[in-house]
């Protein structure tokens, strides 16, 4: 490989001779406008590859979404069809039953999915990050701002808040 093949290869090689002492000047603005077509070609096609790679993410994040709570409502469905079997049945001792068992298996199943009931006992103190007070009312047994009943369960979702519990709290003695 000559000099005068170096320079055309690549005319801002370090040791090559200056371009103007080998080529003429439109030959060497033309090598360098050459590999600045090639450039800015291969930023065109990495900039669509990006794009194309954007897509593609944004695409199988929302397909993820989607179906993101499929195996929680393939499990709800066996709750739903025991619900049903339940009410299908004659009234008698085997719907209570029956409707104890779904249940049960319903809690396991919430469980099975991070989904725990939030602990409220009769005489805890309200705590505003797990409870939402609904009532007050008076009580000589509970100590004013804790709890009386719980109105509704509360949930939590692998530890963070689902839903608060719905309680009524002392407002204490009348």
């Amino acid at each position: 490989m000559t000099d005068t093949d170096k320079v055309l290869e690549n005319p801002l090689t370090e040791g090559a001779l200056p371009a103007s002492e080998v080529l003429p000047e439109d030959a060497a603005t033309a090598a360098l406008q050459a590999e600045l077509k090639n450039w800015q070609d291969k930023a065109y096609r990495a900039a669509a590859e990006l794009e194309n790679f954007r897509k593609r993410t944004q695409a199988e994040v929302a397909e993820a979404r989607l179906y993101a709570a499929q195996s929680f409502a393939k499990d709800v469905l066996s709750v739903a069809d025991n619900l049903a079997r339940a009410l299908a049945a004659p009234e008698g001792d085997g719907l209570r039953k029956g409707v104890e068992l779904t249940a049960s298996q319903f809690t396991t199943i919430l469980q099975r999915h991070g989904i725990m009931k939030t602990e409220v006992n009769p005489g805890d103190a309200m705590n505003p990050d797990l409870h939402q007070a609904m009532t007050e009312v008076p009580s000589a047994e509970v100590a004013p701002g804790h709890i009386v009943a719980e109105l509704q369960a509360g949930y939590t979702l692998h530890g963070r808040l689902l839903r608060p519990a719905l309680v009524s709290v002392s407002k204490g003695a009348a």
